[in-house]
């Protein structure tokens, strides 16, 4: 079977700045894999690239197979490519549900329903989509009334209305408090696992990471120097100079003793 996702030799320069260079992996159905890197390494680059916001100099991206050169991002979201982004953008005057409603109704192609009253346009698959993230509560609420940890909730329902194969996560805990960061992955781990569907996710956070993807792969200056598992890559001795740094050694006791 071909892989979820297949990127293969992926380049992007802006004037003589090489921001990705012939950058290679693949995504398997119900992974969850890390992509980290110093600021500036090309993440955020390589991730638009991913999904048809911006087009690669070279290289190709395969969605099961299917090329998406030259697609716009909301074909590649017809796909069942779904993607969270680092800054949370919800309509903050419609309820809860009402947002995922508002995806749900354009997924459907019914997106004209959204300029008169919604009322009871897929609010069951709405709400099970919420029943799904642990919102169930807060569906009448306005988004403005929401803690910032319900907004990043909200925005993971959002991003399954498309019943994504594959879903780019760029900086998904970025702002949450401890807590709320492993909880969110935790509950992304547990759906993707579930749906097998693909995450490919960005992170500063190296306790998110380690804990939480079965994968990870290192960026710095627009190149994969490394790929493995958490592990495999904590030991690293290039890693542990460009990114990590000598004094980080990762143990899953301290968070459990933190918790405590």
């Amino acid at each position: 079977m071909s892989p979820l996702l297949e990127v293969k030799d992926l380049m992007k320069s802006y004037g003589g700045v090489h921001a990705v260079r012939g950058v290679s992996f693949t995504v398997e159905a119900g992974q969850m894999l890390a992509l980290i890197g110093p600021n500036g390494a090309g993440k955020s680059t390589c991730f638009n690239m991913l999904n048809g916001q911006i087009p690669p100099d070279a290289g190709t991206v395969l969605i099961e197979g299917r090329d998406i050169k030259g697609l716009p991002p909301r074909a590649v979201w017809r796909l069942g490519v779904g993607r969270t982004f680092q800054i949370t953008a919800t309509f903050a005057s419609m309820t809860v549900r009402e947002n995922v409603q508002v995806a749900l109704l354009s997924f459907h192609g019914r997106i004209s329903r959204v300029f008169g009253f919604a009322g009871a346009a897929c609010r069951a698959e709405a709400d099970a989509l919420l029943a799904l993230v642990g919102l169930t509560t807060q569906a009448e609420r306005p988004c403005g009334e929401l803690a910032y940890g319900d907004l990043k909730r909200l925005e993971l329902a959002v991003a399954l209305a498309n019943e994504p194969r594959l879903l780019l996560m760029d900086e998904p805990t970025a702002g949450m408090a401890p807590r709320e960061r492993v909880e969110l992955m935790r509950l992304t781990a547990e759906i993707a696992r579930a749906k097998g569907i693909g995450v490919l996710f960005t992170e500063h956070d190296m306790d998110v990471v380690f804990e939480h993807a079965d994968e990870v792969m290192v960026l710095n200056r627009g190149q994969l120097i490394a790929r493995g598992t958490p592990a495999e890559v904590r030991r690293d001795p290039q890693v542990r100079a460009i990114y990590l740094g000598e004094g980080l050694l990762y143990d899953a006791r301290h968070r459990e003793g933190t918790a405590a």
